[in-house]
């Protein structure tokens, strides 16, 4: 006769925390590089195992060595069918590594196109929303204007820009916004306000600015280590103002003012303003440099002109890419198109906004494969680390 198993009490939800609690005995090194392999969104959960698992998921050295060993890149994106006003951290295969619900902020709310670790999620009608995609904070900027722009006429009916930056300089966030009054030829106004996110309470109110002096393009506002750039307004007709489409100015978030406006690189190589338009030029960030995309119809070709050197305002074409009309190089060439990412082999990610898309594009074949997700809102560059507690 076979003799009985010995008894085993059944598996609780108590005792499965006990058993994961014993794993403390584990030597520290050990538990160090096993829980190295995980992604930070296993991670997350893992934390609530015990304090001691979250003390040292939490220790700077584990960050950055996970970080070093997951490097991402990620990316902050609102999807167009989601009805829960979520945020969402994906990687570069489509995967979905952490949902923040509710933190849109609403349905009208926009993820601004950064590469921080925070996010800035905006309306045109001056709401702005400061978000920390780690610890899922989120700090609403005060809609009241700065004292010197009280009773201007910008405020009665008021439309938007809003840019969030990092000044390196001073480890500052700050935000310019831009009340813009329609109608240029008829005597409309731009004014702009600063806000600094950690300033405390010396700092917690709107400073108003200074002019450029020209009527910018709002939609063309990019950050670049500390400063935004703008191109100048379509309203500017080369022939009537003398300005050419890819005349370029900028606002230093660091010293807080205007500086000295830039000249493109195109302008200075073409005959006449009549051979390129300014709706054929979009401004980016890639590889901490500005970025000049000049896309053209005939043929299907995108060139991508970095600013090396922005005393002089030399610039340099690195990227010459044809968009179409192959199956593999889908036409790129409408004014949703954002270059958003270099990646560290060359490929360039791209974003297409009337589609809803990622691609990606390899320079070596001019090939572009599409990424694979929902149909996107907005998106944005994360370079974060999700492991961080504030």
């Amino acid at each position: 006769m076979a003799s009985p198993r010995p008894y085993s009490p059944p598996i609780t939800r108590g005792r499965r925390a006990r058993e994961a609690a014993s794993s403390d005995r584990l030597p520290t090194d050990v538990l160090f590089n096993v829980l190295l392999r995980f992604p930070a969104r296993e991670l997350c959960r893992l934390r609530a195992v015990c304090r001691s698992w979250r003390s040292l998921t939490s220790d700077p050295v584990f960050m950055t060595a996970h970080a070093a060993r997951h490097p991402g890149p990620l990316f902050l994106a609102q999807f167009r069918d989601d009805k829960t006003h979520s945020i969402y951290i994906v990687d570069l295969s489509g995967n979905v590594v952490k949902r923040i619900a509710g933190a849109a902020g609403g349905p009208y709310h926009r993820l601004q196109c950064t590469r921080l670790d925070l996010a800035c999620l905006t309306t045109d009608w001056n709401r702005c929303h400061v978000l920390n995609p780690a610890t899922g904070a989120v700090q609403a900027l005060p809609e009241g204007p700065a004292v010197e722009h009280v009773n201007r006429v910008n405020l009665r009916d008021p439309y938007t820009f809003f840019a969030l930056g990092w000044v390196s300089s001073t480890g500052d966030y700050k935000v310019l916004r831009m009340f813009n009054r329609l109608g240029f030829a008829k005597g409309g106004h731009q004014l702009f306000e600063v806000f600094t996110i950690n300033g405390g309470a010396a700092h917690a109110q709107w400073r108003g600015q200074q002019s450029p002096g020209l009527f910018v393009d709002e939609c063309s506002g990019v950050v670049v280590d500390g400063v935004v750039y703008f191109l100048t307004s379509r309203t500017y007709d080369g022939a009537r103002y003398g300005i050419r489409p890819d005349y370029i100015v900028s606002f230093d978030l660091g010293r807080e003012e205007w500086r000295r406006d830039l000249r493109g690189p195109i302008s200075s190589r073409v005959g006449s303003a009549s051979s390129y338009m300014r709706h054929h030029l979009t401004l980016a960030e890639l590889k901490g440099s500005l970025v000049l995309a000049d896309r053209r119809h005939q043929p299907f070709t995108l060139d991508l002109w970095f600013l090396v050197d922005s005393g002089s305002g030399h610039w340099v074409k690195e990227y010459h890419i044809l968009t179409g009309p192959a199956i593999s190089r889908p036409v790129l060439v409408d004014e949703s198109f954002k270059p958003l990412l270099l990646l560290d082999d060359g490929r360039l990610v791209v974003y297409v906004a009337t589609r809803g898309q990622l691609f990606i594009q390899d320079p070596g074949t001019d090939n572009f494969a599409r990424v694979y997700m929902g149909r996107l809102d907005s998106v944005s560059v994360y370079t974060g680390n999700l492991l961080s507690r504030g």
